[in-house]
């Protein structure tokens, strides 16, 4: 049930930005919105406090946001304290974001590795990801653990690649365990 709720707000508010010509501002202004709220967690605790009245957490949103952001997305975080579903802003920013990125074929991925890369190699896994998929540009996300042992997990969306060690280590425990003697 969230998962359609964030879907079908966060669609409807990138339908306005597609419209309005300004997907740059509402990505730039989601994100900053998601940055402000996770920095101030008792702005966010307030906005969900269910004591503090419709008008007030309007009043709050005005104080923080008004002039800061869009009238747009000052206007869709007011409909969301109506409509009671502010709870659900990050999941509908999250997904407006990733669908903006989307339309501008901007990927994401998150590599790990059991030692820290080198720019050059990290440049190399990068141009390697830009050529076997069909985004233009890609964000990396890199993280060590050594857990892994060696090689590298690469996670895009809801695919992933895993060539760790442990992964394979892992499989030949499963396969030599499925081998009977006698």
């Amino acid at each position: 049930m969230a998962k359609l709720i964030s879907k079908t707000y966060g669609e409807a508010l990138f339908e306005v930005a597609m419209e309005g010509q300004k997907t740059d501002l509402f990505l730039q202004e989601a994100q900053d919105i998601l940055t402000i709220l996770d920095e101030n967690p008792d702005l966010d605790k307030l906005m969900k406090h269910p004591k503090v009245s419709r008008q007030e957490k309007e009043a709050v949103l005005d104080n923080v946001f008004l002039g800061n952001v869009s009238r747009e997305m000052t206007g869709f975080m007011k409909l969301l304290i109506n409509k009671d579903r502010y709870s659900e802003l990050p999941k509908i920013f999250g997904y407006l974001i990733e669908r903006i990125k989307e339309e501008r074929k901007i990927g994401t991925a998150y590599v790990t590795t059991a030692v820290e890369l080198t720019a050059e190699k990290k440049e190399a896994v990068k141009n390697r990801l830009l050529e076997t998929t069909e985004y233009k540009t890609m964000e990396m996300v890199y993280e060590v653990d050594e857990a892994i042992i060696g090689g590298m997990i690469i996670r895009i969306k809801d695919r992933v690649v895993d060539s760790s060690v442990r992964t394979k280590l892992e499989e030949m425990k499963k396969q030599l365990l499925q081998i009977q003697l006698g």
